[in-house]
């Protein structure tokens, strides 16, 4: 099976080549990975120790982010090196001051594996959430390198669990130790007689409160606003927005909207805006026009969601809205500032979404009527609307303590 896997990669990494030509995304993809090995070379000197933290995309890098703040503080000697796979990850976050290298994960051949990891020469590796790539681990294990998973998440629906999973199941014993968000994770692990696993919770928790005590100020937001009712619609789908743009265009009196996509390319934005029948603005308008007469702003840029949620008085979370749909984002930058949160109908596999569900501080619609039963009955009942945004906070503080736990396992292994 591991030949087989190779095989399978080094005829993708040469397929990859072409991809291109069709797609700017994979373009950056494939541009991205030929400078890892100067961008490495020119920020190490010999005998530097490192660190290596690996993301698949942005989300996993903003789930770490407690965690290598906290590890630059207690390590000050060790440089720190991130890692994405995805462009959407490193794109973002390329030049971010926070690591003190950021590059592409380079495809996960047998030679890739071993050049890289002899560059780092990481005092620990820890990866982040998913992201199982067999050579990679490997060779650390090899190595004896100490690697860790953090805020890891397993399902029995996973190949790790099936009966064909037997060489991805290999990997998961090239982790010297699991810090998983639930205890379903422990026991699936526990099946596989992997014991080696602590249930510290989610390191998000840890993220999202710490922006409770930054800057949020956007005067624009403040402008825009005004003193009326305003509904934030993080990282939407076209399936999310079939949900929302009935009652945005048909009952929304007395009512300001914020959208910001998923994917803010000029023809999705475009194409967004011309379903929307109220006046609406985008925020590269916003200094062209007085933007407080607008009744829908559209975010076309990245970046902003986090500090826009804190203006909001009810927030739509994106990607959980009808078949195949594409995966629900983060629910916990919105609950931390207090904020009742409505969602599509998928979010099984998404088990702080179940929680918040259980406890009532969040909606799952599935059809525009069930979205309109219950934004209206937020937007009118002010002592509903506050209970449930309480709820909300309470959640995320709750839930806190994640990032000490496994700073305290670095602080034992003495790298």
């Amino acid at each position: 099976m591991h030949l087989l896997y190779n095989f399978s990669t080094f005829l993708a990494s040469k397929l990859i080549l072409l991809s291109p030509l069709f797609s700017p995304k994979m373009g950056l993809f494939v541009k991205g990975r030929k400078s890892v090995v100067n961008t490495l070379k020119s920020t190490l000197k010999k005998g530097d120790k490192t660190i290596w933290f690996h993301c698949a995309s942005l989300g996993e890098y903003e789930q770490g982010v407690p965690i290598i703040k906290k590890t630059k503080e207690e390590f000050p000697d060790h440089k720190i090196i991130v890692s994405f796979f995805s462009p959407s990850g490193f794109e973002v976050k390329k030049n971010d001051k926070l690591a003190d290298c950021t590059v592409y994960l380079p495809l996960d051949t047998p030679k890739n594996a071993k050049n890289f990891i002899n560059l780092l020469q990481p005092s620990v590796a820890i990866f982040i959430k998913y992201e199982f790539w067999p050579n990679y681990l490997f060779e650390l294990k090899k190595k004896n390198i100490p690697t860790i998973l953090v805020s890891g998440l397993f399902r029995k629906d996973q190949v790790f669990f099936k009966f064909y999973g037997g060489f991805m199941r290999r990997t998961l014993n090239s982790f010297s130790h699991f810090f998983v968000q639930d205890q379903l994770s422990k026991s699936l692990l526990k099946q596989l007689k992997i014991s080696q696993v602590t249930v510290s919770g989610d390191t998000r928790f840890d993220r999202v409160s710490d922006q409770l005590s930054m800057n949020n100020k956007l005067d624009f937001i403040a402008l825009f606003k005004q003193d009326l009712f305003c509904l934030v619609c993080g990282s939407t789908w076209p399936k999310d927005e079939s949900i929302l743009i009935n009652y945005i265009n048909n009952f929304s009196n007395n009512t300001k909207f914020i959208i910001a996509p998923h994917d803010v390319n000029n023809l999705r934005i475009e194409s967004l805006r011309k379903k929307l029948k109220v006046k609406t603005v985008l925020y590269s308008e916003r200094e062209k026009y007085r933007i407080s007469d607008y009744q829908v702003l559209i975010i076309d840029t990245v970046g902003l969601l986090t500090k826009v949620y804190s203006y909001a008085d009810v927030a739509y979370i994106g990607g959980g809205i009808g078949m195949g749909a594409n995966g629900l984002h983060n629910i916990l930058e919105a609950a931390t500032f207090g904020v009742p949160i409505i969602i599509g109908e998928n979010y099984t596999n998404f088990p702080e979404a179940k929680k918040l569900k259980e406890l009532n501080g969040l909606f799952s619609v599935a059809t525009p009527q069930e979205f309109i039963d219950i934004f209206n009955q937020l937007k009118t009942d002010a002592s509903f609307c506050e209970k449930t945004g309480l709820i909300s906070k309470n959640f995320i503080f709750n839930n806190r303590g994640a990032t000490d736990i496994i700073l305290n396992y670095l602080q034992q292994l003495q790298i």
